[in-house]
């Protein structure tokens, strides 16, 4: 959509279309705010169209091709199951036209004008927003960077042909029969592990000593169990050196304990982080915004850059790169500028991924207290011990608690097993309240639900638990 004849003075700008500017040019507009948003790609940023909800999409049919493999555990058939990864794609592109359209008729319905294309700073104050077909300058009073990241590129794997980022990873046209994933961090795990699913020989080269080292260590020895059971070679300690590609196939060099390999497969995906979009044309250094030797933005408490009425948020700003950050400082970011005492604190940012089992953990983790000096006990429940887990045939997997000792206050929780990504949440505001583990024990979970998971955990922690024993 392009801005018609709107007025050159706006109240905010916005960069960025994706879970951090959409979100924060709702919210101002929604505290009075005059407000334009420019995009140059597509509404919903990279999590909608590129990320986040297509990834799930791929990740959820994968699990229904799976079950259908394994549907006589159940006393069910199902005959001559196969995968048209056409209709696939096409399922997955309609979940992301569903998304990506509703965050536009929510732009609309909040009075948020839109523009196609990109921007260039002018100076602090000013800005060219640019396309084919037109060029406006509009003068704001505050605006808000949500120009997200990149994948970042390895020189000697350089994307195109059969050497993939994330992006194309989630639009090929077929399965393919093997894939080499270099990055076994979340991304690189749960894309592998989807193609795995339905039917590619995977090999993941990780360089550190395990795979998801963002997470808990049991929680990734979960994770890595249920890998090589599907027969994912998991190679750690692995340092990749080259690759070289034909019109079939890509081969990729790398050591591993003092010898040299390589491995062949159709594609070679890599994921071993993501690059701040705070170069190119959009002017940044000309301002002279504070910014970090790793090209994130230096940002306050609420957002604020080194030019007081400019912010920043998402990817672009030193944190952890996740959506629902990006959201949650989209609204300090709006709400600062309208006036309120909003302030950023992140104490209670929950990481997930969407492995399977799926991780989710928040707060810290207990070698994390420990290494604040805080005298914590960690507790940890299977799954097995929840009759709606193994009713779901979810029976591997487990729920910690990390509470201090003296206070019974939670700081931290981490579950591997079905559904953590949506259990997590009652920890997140657990954390967040002040709770203690009584607290969390006495609150009534209905039966039977994965929710009971975190009472009965709770009730291990407090040393009586009913659904397992108590350790000697």
């Amino acid at each position: 959509m392009v801005v018609g004849d709107a007025s050159l003075d706006i109240d905010l700008l916005v960069i960025g279309a994706g879970p951090g500017g959409y979100v924060a040019a709702i919210r101002a507009a929604q505290l009075g705010q005059k407000v334009i948003i420019a995009d140059k790609a597509k509404w919903g940023g990279v999590c909608l169209n590129v990320g986040c909800i297509p990834s799930k999409a791929l990740i959820n049919a994968a699990h229904h091709y799976e079950a259908m493999q394994h549907a006589e555990t159940y006393g069910l058939k199902a005959e001559k199951v196969g995968v048209d990864f056409g209709k696939v794609q096409e399922y997955k592109t309609s979940v992301v036209n569903k998304m990506t359209g509703g965050v536009e008729m929510l732009l609309k319905a909040n009075k948020v004008q839109m523009f196609a294309g990109e921007v260039m700073f002018i100076n602090e104050n000013e800005a060219r927003l640019f396309n084919d077909q037109e060029a406006p300058r509009y003068r704001f009073k505050n605006c808000i960077i949500a120009t997200g990241s990149r994948p970042i590129e390895l020189k000697p794997f350089p994307y195109g042909g059969r050497i993939l980022s994330s992006t194309e990873a989630l639009s090929l046209p077929d399965v393919p029969k093997s894939l080499v994933v270099i990055g076994g961090g979340y991304i690189g795990i749960e894309l592998g592990q989807m193609y795995s699913k339905f039917g590619t020989k995977v090999t993941i080269l990780e360089g550190l000593d395990t795979i998801m080292a963002g997470f808990d260590k049991d929680m990734s020895q979960l994770v890595a169990k249920k890998l090589k059971k599907a027969n994912v070679d998991i190679v750690t300690g692995a340092k990749a050196s080259s690759a070289e590609q034909t019109d079939k196939d890509v081969t990729v060099t790398y050591e591993v304990g003092g010898e040299t390999k390589t491995v062949t497969a159709d594609y070679l995906l890599v994921t071993v982080g993501r690059r701040p979009n705070t170069d190119g044309e959009l002017g940044l250094d000309m301002l002279g915004i504070k910014m970090t030797d790793r090209g994130l933005i230096e940002v306050d408490d609420q957002c604020r850059t080194s030019i007081p009425h400019i912010f920043a948020i998402g990817d672009i700003v030193p944190g952890p790169a996740l959506a629902h950050k990006a959201s949650y400082e989209a609204k300090v970011a709006a709400e600062a500028i309208a006036g309120l005492p909003s302030k950023v604190d992140y104490k209670c940012i929950p990481a997930v991924a969407f492995s399977d089992p799926e991780c989710a953990s928040v707060g810290y983790t207990e070698k994390e207290a420990k290494e604040r000096g805080m005298n914590v006990k960690s507790s940890k429940f299977p799954f097995g011990g929840n009759g709606r887990a193994v009713t779901l045939g979810g029976a591997d997997g487990f729920m910690k608690i990390i509470h201090e000792v003296d206070t019974g206050l939670v700081v931290g929780a981490q579950i591997a097993g079905v559904e953590a990504s949506n259990m997590i949440a009652e920890m997140g505001l657990a954390i967040e309240m002040g709770a203690t583990i009584e607290d969390i024990a006495l609150t009534i979970h209905a039966h039977p639900t994965l929710g009971e998971i975190t009472m009965d955990t709770a009730e291990l922690a407090m040393g009586h638990p009913i659904h397992t024993l108590a350790p000697k």
